[in-house]
């Protein structure tokens, strides 16, 4: 059914979408998803609306403009399970909601919903009937969009040629995210997998794009150059299973092209001279391991453009190789030891004083062949990195949530190791990330532009980033806030910070308690003697602190 000779050409996108748990991922984030259907519908003679399903639950009265339009498009769906601060995915219950309480406009879905939901980790992600919306954007939504609005029928098969003029045609969408101008712009560079010549990892739907298609550097670079124009400034080279096979050519590992990242990562500086964050997401270490010089060339040239603080995610799944083979997965653990040490090489040395680019590690757990014994190796494998000196950021644990159609979906271990699996997050969250944190984040690092994303007495920071490290900050500061901070001590995932300028007659007792060498024994007797008259009358109550360069009276 067209709508195209339509009187109302009001459009509204409903982002219900986030790619990753966002306490654990990236800060406030934005979708190519959003910014290509918003630049289809532009193209077709739409203006265009935007709203998070967040707002939608805050402000039911949202609903009104939704009713006035002439269509609405929603994005819905969960690829990674985990918990979320900050942006949370619209739930299958939600969707219904929106498709029976929007009344006006012609309803359509689309985006990872397609491929099934599932609450969370450890249940299979089941194809459902998503019921009061008038179609379903089957394969890519803003191709379907588009065949919709001209009378086909809304599927759509991914074009590069397609999206690339909608993903510039789109871009201004991201002035209306709330969280504007602090907002993540993921950028797509890949489709498909190498690794899907042989079957792909048993849970990744990646395979379902098949070979590898890449998007052009003048394509990335265009839309890089609109967003920048529209106010963009923090960017994450993501949306595809590895970035050092951007543009690789054949074969299962493919050996990276230095060169052709370079100009990547250089055209994507050049659009965007005034970028403020620019990160990477997955990378294969398998692909390190056997490229180890290319691979090498390829992280210099990304450190030569990036922005400090950035996070290489592996995606190691397991340390059991006997899980490994049942599962078709990508690394030995000996290969993503050494990819380890290869990262911690180029990227380890610290960068406005923090380490410039690290790995991050994902373990799936459920999977085919998992044993209690599997939990085993996982711990042995963890200990080895720690006690060698490396480090990496994080660490992600979650159960597998398995999609129709991909070989996890019947051959699985879920529920069968649940005791282990708890022990081994434990494990994790006690012996490994602690250390690690300490290792990653010592006293006195200063953390720059901070944005405050829960307040309270205890308020809730992060950079933007790519998992960039949550802070708690005992001081009551206003939700968007942004700071300098410097840390103090760690949680198990998290950090406390202090924000700066640490002035010691002015810092609340919630924060002065905090700084080393005062703590809660000495907290009174420092209120008592303010004001201080310079930090050395201070240190006479307080006692020496790593922090002495940076206190002031």
């Amino acid at each position: 059914m067209t709508v195209e000779g339509d009187k109302n050409r009001e459009a509204v996108i409903l982002d219900g979408y986030v790619d990753e748990p966002a306490c654990l991922g990236v800060p406030p984030y934005i979708s190519p998803y959003i910014r290509t259907v918003a630049g289809a519908l532009a193209v077709r003679g739409f203006s265009v609306r935007y709203f998070t399903i967040d707002q939608l639950r805050s402000d039911p009265q949202l609903a009104i403009p939704m009713n006035r339009a002439g269509i609405l498009v929603m994005i819905a769906g969960v690829t990674v399970p985990g918990k979320y601060l900050g942006g949370t995915p619209a739930t299958i219950t939600e969707c219904q909601q929106v498709g029976h309480m929007v009344k006006g406009p012609k309803k359509l879905i689309g985006g990872p919903i397609g491929f099934g939901y599932a609450g969370e980790g450890g249940k299979k992600a089941v194809r459902q009937l998503i019921t009061g919306f008038d179609a379903l954007l089957t394969g890519e939504p803003a191709v379907a969009l588009d065949r919709y609005l001209t009378g086909g029928e809304p599927n759509g098969v991914f074009d590069y040629a397609l999206t690339d003029p909608w993903s510039v045609a789109g871009a201004s969408i991201i002035t209306q995210h709330p969280d504007f101008p602090y907002v993540m712009c993921e950028l797509e560079t890949a489709r498909g997998c190498s690794h899907g010549a042989t079957g792909g990892c048993s849970f990744c739907t990646e395979p379902f794009y098949g070979r590898p298609r890449y998007r052009s550097v003048a394509g990335v670079a265009a839309e890089v150059t609109a967003l920048s124009a529209s106010g963009a400034r923090h960017f994450r080279v993501g949306r595809q299973p590895d970035i050092l096979a951007y543009g690789a050519g054949e074969g299962e590992y493919p050996a990276p092209r230095p060169d052709l990242l370079e100009e990547l990562f250089s055209g994507i500086r050049a659009a965007a001279p005034d970028l403020k964050t620019l990160h990477i997401d997955n990378t294969n270490p398998a692909t390190i391991a056997r490229h180890e010089e290319k691979s090498r060339e390829a992280l210099r040239a990304i450190c030569r453009h990036h922005t400090s603080g950035d996070v290489a995610a592996f995606g190691m799944e397991t340390a059991d190789p006997a899980v490994i083979a049942a599962n078709n997965l990508k690394a030995q653990p000996d290969e993503v030891l050494r990819a380890i040490e290869i990262v911690n090489e180029v990227g380890g040395a610290r960068k406005d004083g923090i380490p410039d680019l690290l790995p991050g590690l994902n373990f799936v757990c459920g999977l085919a062949g998992e044993t209690p014994a599997t939990y085993d190796k996982n711990e042995e494998f963890l200990a080895r990195v720690l006690a060698a000196g490396l480090m990496v950021r994080r660490v992600n644990i979650r159960q597998v949530m398995p999609f129709e159609g991909t070989r996890a979906y019947t051959d699985n271990t879920l529920g069968k190791n649940e005791r282990r699996f708890k022990a081994f997050k434990e494990y994790v969250r006690n012996k490994i990330d602690l250390p690690m944190l300490q290792r990653v984040f010592p006293i006195g690092t200063i953390l720059r532009d901070v944005r405050i994303e829960v307040s309270g007495e205890l308020s809730f920071g992060r950079q933007p980033g790519s998992y960039p490290i949550l802070a708690g900050i005992p001081v009551k500061l206003p939700v968007r806030t942004v700071i300098d901070a410097v840390v103090v001590d760690w949680g198990m995932r998290s950090i406390t910070a202090l924000p700066l300028p640490l002035n010691v007659n002015t810092l609340p007792v919630s924060a002065l308690r905090w700084l080393p060498g005062v703590g809660k024994k000495r907290v009174a007797a420092v209120i008592a003697k303010r004001p201080f008259a310079d930090i050395a009358e201070f240190n006479k109550v307080a006692g020496n602190s790593p922090l002495d360069l940076l206190l002031e009276c």
